[in-house]
């Protein structure tokens, strides 16, 4: 699942890198919303909160699902949260099998609007060309 996070008409995104041919994350950059996957016993929107804690350090004040996207993955359940005031900062994934990070920053990315000018487009995942500033 996935957190749909807003302030000011832009959204939250983490970078990540996926793994590369030696085994570690230094693969594709891209850019995806934060979340993860559901732990034993936790509800979908327990996860979410715990996964936006770890992955931004922000505080979920309250979960709404609001649709299911596509991911390289499958299917994902995206979820409108709204947090506590506050900036975010990069987390650490906690249990990967190597010592290298995956998440490699966080960035507020602009929203489009649809035609009419007055409803967000949300991008779940964004691939990097190469250039990261």
């Amino acid at each position: 699942m996935a957190a749909v996070i807003i302030r000011d008409r832009h959204v939250l995104m983490v970078c990540q890198r996926g793994m590369g041919s030696s085994g570690r994350h230094d693969g594709q950059e891209y850019w995806t919303l934060p979340g993860g996957g559901i732990g034993p016993g936790e509800s979908p929107e327990d996860a979410v909160v715990r996964e936006v804690a770890e992955e931004t350090g922000l505080t979920g004040m309250s979960v709404q699902y609001v649709y299911d996207v596509p991911y390289p993955s499958g299917w994902t359940a995206c979820y409108r949260m709204d947090v506590a005031p506050g900036e975010p900062r990069l987390g650490v994934d906690i249990g990967l099998a190597c010592d290298c990070p995956r998440m490699t920053g966080l960035r507020w990315v602009p929203l489009g609007e649809d035609s009419s000018g007055n409803t967000y487009m949300v991008p779940p995942l964004l691939m990097s060309t190469g250039h990261t500033g």
